[in-house]
């Protein structure tokens, strides 16, 4: 592949013409909804840094007499580790709240004010302050999912892999995996990756362990963007990882998210099943941050 092809494939709104704003209004616009009318709390903060704050909505029911508490979904947004926040990402919570769980949106710093293995440990210092606080915010701390588009996606698998939280699973929706391919284009500009820092980032390594997943993508992605969703799928189901990949018919790298707020959805339904899913496996943790 030349490096236009390359430019081309690793940019996702080639796909829908170029145009992806629509897309982000409507992150902005259903999260600025959602915080004014559930009772979130805001700006946890789980680091030093301005961004490593999260945002967290209790389950909307906690029962005295219910014998397990609720469980937690995750959700880490895109942006190619240098746009967004958590403040566009609380869209996912109506739908996980009504089913019965807490939900927690994660915030990092952006590149190129951290690298992407500063991000990374980042999402898992995130992750771990969630289970320190899990009596007091109130939900099971062995009953955690997280999911993330795009970057994002790549950073619920590295949480899924290098936090040492053990988690009941992961849903990478729409991610890059192998980095190396991102050298030479734009989105390297920010970045910085040289060969070196993409070869330990990369989450194709064999060595690797994955809890339970859901790999989805959309129908209107560049075929790199399917390729390595499907690549990362293939390679957990040859570890014997219980893993799930769908292509989700209709929808482009943008708007694919919105099915996980979807109770109706195949990937909601794939994704909750999880919560409910016993096998253990290991885990260990990465200092990530001195990947950079």
């Amino acid at each position: 592949m030349n490096a236009q092809d390359r430019e081309r494939e690793y940019s996702p709104s080639s796909a829908i013409g170029g145009n992806y704003a629509p897309f982000i209004a409507q992150y902005q616009s259903l999260s600025a909804e959602v915080h004014a009318r559930l009772p979130w709390q805001r700006d946890l903060r789980y680091g030093d840094a301005p961004r490593a704050c999260l945002d967290f909505i209790p389950a909307a029911q906690i029962s005295p007499q219910k014998a397990k508490l609720p469980g937690l979904l995750v959700f880490i947004h895109g942006g190619y580790w240098q746009a967004l926040s958590k403040n566009e990402s609380a869209f996912l919570a109506p739908a996980w709240i009504d089913a019965g769980f807490a939900h927690a949106v994660l915030g990092y710093t952006l590149a190129p004010h951290a690298t992407v293995g500063e991000i990374a440990a980042q999402c898992c210092d995130a992750l771990r302050y969630l289970v320190h606080h899990a009596q007091s915010l109130g939900f099971d701390a062995g009953n955690i999912v997280v999911a993330g588009s795009s970057a994002g996606a790549y950073l619920a698998a590295a949480c899924g892999a290098r936090s040492g939280v053990p988690l009941r699973g992961i849903v990478p929706v729409s991610g890059v995996f192998d980095l190396a391919p991102l050298m030479g284009t734009s989105i390297n500009d920010a970045l910085q990756l040289d060969a070196a820092q993409a070869e330990a980032l990369n989450l194709m390594r064999d060595e690797l362990v994955f809890p339970p997943a859901v790999v989805a993508w959309g129908e209107i992605e560049t075929g790199e963007f399917k390729r390595q969703s499907q690549a990362f799928a293939y390679q957990l189901m040859q570890k014997n990882t219980l893993c799930q990949m769908m292509e989700i018919s209709t929808c482009n790298h943008f708007d694919v998210i919105f099915a996980l707020g979807d109770p109706t959805s195949r990937l909601f339904a794939a994704t909750r099943a999880l919560f409910n899913e016993m096998t253990t496996y290991g885990t260990h943790e990465t200092d990530l941050s001195t990947l950079s």
